[in-house]
């Protein structure tokens, strides 16, 4: 797994990454909420390990803002505040999982696992990507806030590409699969849907997600991003 530990007792960190790291798994650290916070934005998480109290920040403001900008990376709390409504808040605020200090590594290995298997039958049914969240069960697309009203070759069609995110997606590659032609109709269907997903996916927002690379397809990216295609 790759995980983020947001922890400022730096020798309970070292400890824990320690475990964590000859167990196979990736582990960044944060050493408050703030630098937390920025990490959980900027980088791909499995799941986050969240201590409630910390400097300049604390866990449950760091957790509240990562969803309201649209993340859904798990979050397990992991902290000495043991009461009932301790743990409502912890849930209240976006908390996935809730683990009380002093604790048994072997508990938190197996809340971690539990924690990613439930994240993995997620993710054939819920698609994002930056703040955009695809909902495929519903048929519900949001950016941010707002909701995002499709036609049903427009949904299709980024429900491909939000599958196929970061990768470049040719005009072959689209007409059989969500056109379901086997030849190339020599029609700009393709270009029309494209500007018409574009205009509702990129037009109102600071941050465009939907590119054209000329010559070679589409892809569905964070702008940041694109210079490693």
């Amino acid at each position: 797994m790759r995980l983020l530990l947001v922890e400022d007792d730096p020798m309970a960190a070292d400890l824990l990454i320690d475990r964590l790291r000859c167990d196979g798994d990736i582990v960044a650290y944060a050493e408050n909420g703030e630098a937390g916070l920025a990490q959980a934005t900027q980088d791909a998480f499995d799941v986050l390990i969240v201590d409630r109290l910390m400097p300049k920040l604390d866990g449950l403001t760091m957790v509240r803002q990562l969803r309201e900008q649209g993340a859904d990376t798990p979050v397990l709390f992991l902290t000495a505040l043991d009461s009932v409504d301790d743990r409502v808040a912890g849930f209240a605020a976006g908390g996935d999982d809730y683990l009380v200090k002093p604790f048994a590594y072997e508990e938190l290995r197996a809340r971690l696992e539990a924690l990613m298997r439930r994240k993995q039958l997620a993710q054939d049914t819920m698609l994002t990507l930056a703040d955009l969240t695809m909902d495929v069960i519903a048929r519900r697309v949001t950016r941010g806030a707002q909701e995002i009203t499709l036609q049903a070759r427009e949904f299709s069609l980024l429900e491909y590409l939000l599958r196929h995110k970061g990768q470049v997606v040719t005009r072959s590659m689209l007409l059989e699969n969500v056109w379901h032609y086997n030849f190339d109709t020599q029609t700009n269907v393709i270009d029309v849907h494209i500007s018409r997903l574009r205009n509702k996916l990129d037009k109102e927002f600071s941050a465009p997600l939907l590119h054209t690379l000329r010559g070679r397809g589409f892809v569905l990216q964070s702008a940041d991003k694109l210079g490693d295609l």
